[in-house]
């Protein structure tokens, strides 16, 4: 077996981050079946063309310079799962039972809605999305939902009335969603009016995590819900150390 040209493991590294978005030294290594040190100056010369980020233990491809698409809440609750749960569980031992909680909607928050128990179940809460409002009714918590448009696609409460209900309360925490996570554009959606309800929720929390799978970061949406300052984020991994430059990051993944 002849042995792989640079040029075609290039394109073999750029595949495979452009289907995950980030990839460690290691996964490189056992899908292209070459050594560390081989994928390592592979990294260090596509990260001088431009073509990745090379960051501690592997690579991330660039921040994307725009995306508009937004699947459905159904599509997006079978997407990082495993990485979903796991971050949800770390977010559900954060509760005490006297905070008061804002919640948003989405499909990570929808899984610390079922991963709440014990004292957890104990705290208030205040939630735009109808499914997580059910689902903590269902679990015997004591849950407000603003008035306001449903949006369908993500099954969130948003508008001028949401606006206004939220901006009625003080939050202890609020656990956030978001699509994109980008150095320079911080955390954003595809949504304009979805994105001021999430923005106005967080001027009322005195503490905010972002809740985002790894395949999140290097994400930008048109609209932005707040800079990196803004709130914590709450991850199953970080792909780049950069982002601990701007904010507290806590990972699931040792």
């Amino acid at each position: 077996m002849f042995p792989m040209l640079a040029e075609e493991r290039f394109s073999l590294i750029l595949d495979l981050l452009a289907r995950q978005r980030t990839a460690t030294v290691q996964e490189l290594c056992e899908a292209l079946n070459a050594s560390e040190s081989t994928i390592r100056r592979d990294l260090n010369e596509l990260d001088k063309l431009g073509k990745l980020n090379k960051v501690h233990g592997g690579a991330t491809l660039p921040d994307s310079p725009f995306r508009t698409d937004e699947p459905t809440m159904a599509a997006k609750e079978e997407l990082a799962v495993s990485q979903k749960q796991s971050i949800a569980q770390a977010a559900a031992e954060l509760i005490l039972p006297e905070d008061f909680i804002y919640l948003d909607a989405g499909s990570s928050t929808l899984a610390l809605a079922r991963a709440l128990s014990g004292p957890a179940l104990n705290a208030s809460y205040v939630t735009n999305g109808v499914a997580h409002a059910r689902l903590l009714a269902q679990k015997g918590c004591r849950v407000f939902l603003p008035g306001g448009l449903l949006r369908p696609q993500t099954e969130a409460i948003i508008g001028a009335a949401a606006l206004t209900a939220i901006q009625q309360y003080n939050f202890t925490k609020a656990f956030m969603g978001a699509n994109g996570v980008a150095l320079g554009s911080g955390f954003t959606t595809p949504d304009p009016e979805e994105a001021a309800v999430k923005a106005a929720a967080l001027h009322r929390a005195r503490e905010a995590w972002f809740l985002v799978d790894d395949t999140k970061f290097a994400q930008v949406y048109p609209a932005v819900i707040c800079d990196l300052h803004s709130g914590a984020i709450l991850t199953n991994r970080c792909p780049n150390p950069k982002y601990r430059q701007y904010t507290l990051i806590k990972e699931t993944e040792v």
